[in-house]
């Protein structure tokens, strides 16, 4: 039995347990619509409290949510003079870059070190990101998500966010896993007909891609609402496309049976997944449609709505109690872990070498 505070485990599971993150990268903090003009907007990443607002020219400032003072939340503090923040505890001012501008007290000299740490922020695809590495940011490093750009509202879903309680690498395992689809989501995104499927993998540079299709099987309830004829036989497909760290694309839908992918319909799933801690995840996720088939505003708007509601149902109510088992469970051992590895596991035993491999290379000198 191991002494360890932390239990040991297989080298494709060692940044989970090191706590080392890819700093050098982009991380989605919230939607652009969740942080409005004059508002304050609280959150942890990567064990890292920061504050985000606006400034009088709309651009997204973020902050180290701690005054170098007494170490007040900055957050419940205000945005004073449309570009700084006022610390609520002394009334100490911080401009967009994390320098103390104003000392209310005495002299009004400012320390040297009343300073905070500034983030860079780049608001593209409808998402707030941040730069949470040391070196200068790369913005043509920002993931390709430009399905959410021009997509009508009416076939985009809810940009929504949960938190799971866990590691976000058994949540990008869990995706990059399709096979689970069937079994967990039985009924929504899956069923019986589609459990036998082909599988395949390839990788793009640091990306890892993993295909699945269910040919000719009757298709699974929420696909069966994008059908003109619910009860036709289809293929069913699934393409999912992760970018390091923890970004994932996902092309998935219907099509006639043999008939190519383009040819049928079904939704891009956005899923954006940013470290809050070691073991919790904010979760961001949101859907276009494509080829959409069904007619009529009242019709698209009712299955608009659907989509919302089902996927959080599969992701709240389905994935996260398994997930965040995993992670109790991984947490009590005291012993070595040494998965048993499936033909549907390529996909993310290559991701966390990739991953593992970046991380390594970030923290060599």
């Amino acid at each position: 039995m191991t002494t360890n505070s932390k239990p040991a485990v297989t080298a494709i599971s060692k940044s989970m347990i090191s706590g080392n993150y890819l700093r050098d990268a982009w991380y989605v903090a919230a939607w652009c619509d969740d942080l409005a003009e004059g508002q304050l907007l609280a959150r942890e990443i990567m064990n890292e409290p920061i504050v985000f607002y606006r400034k009088a020219d709309l651009s997204v400032a973020a902050l180290s949510d701690r005054c170098p003072h007494r170490f007040a939340p900055l957050h419940m503090g205000k945005i004073v003079k449309g570009e700084r923040v006022q610390c609520p505890y002394h009334g100490l001012e911080f401009d967009g870059a994390g320098a103390c501008v104003n000392n209310p007290h005495g002299t009004h000299n400012i320390p040297p070190r009343a300073r905070v740490r500034s983030y860079a922020t780049i608001e593209k695809h409808r998402a707030i990101w941040i730069w949470m590495g040391d070196k200068n940011p790369d913005y043509a490093k920002v993931p390709d998500f430009s399905v959410l750009d021009n997509a009508p509202r009416i076939y985009e879903t809810k940009r929504d966010r949960i938190t799971i309680k866990a590691h976000y690498e058994l949540i990008v395992d869990n995706l990059l896993d399709l096979s689970h689809v069937p079994f967990l989501h039985d009924g929504i995104l899956g069923n019986q007909d589609t459990i036998h499927a082909e599988i395949t993998f390839e990788q793009d540079g640091n990306d890892v891609i993993v295909g699945r299709e269910a040919k000719n099987v009757s298709p699974p309830g929420l696909f069966a609402t994008f059908l003109p004829s619910p009860n036709q036989r289809v293929d069913q497909f699934s393409i999912i496309r992760c970018m390091a760290a923890s970004n994932l694309r996902l092309f998935t839908g219907v099509t006639m049976p043999g008939k190519p992918h383009d040819a049928g319909t079904g939704f891009h799933a956005i899923h954006l997944l940013t470290p809050e801690t070691d073991r919790t995840t904010h979760y961001f996720f949101t859907a276009v449609r494509f080829n959409v088939m069904t007619e009529g505003d009242q019709l698209n708007t009712q299955i608009q709505e659907n989509i919302s509601k089902m996927r959080r149902y599969a992701f709240q109510e389905q994935d996260a109690p398994v997930i965040e088992a995993q992670q109790r469970n991984l947490d009590a051992s005291q012993t070595p872990f040494d998965p048993v590895l499936l033909s549907v596991d390529v996909g993310p035993v290559r991701y966390k070498r990739i991953l593992q491999k970046m991380i390594e290379t970030e923290l060599t000198p």
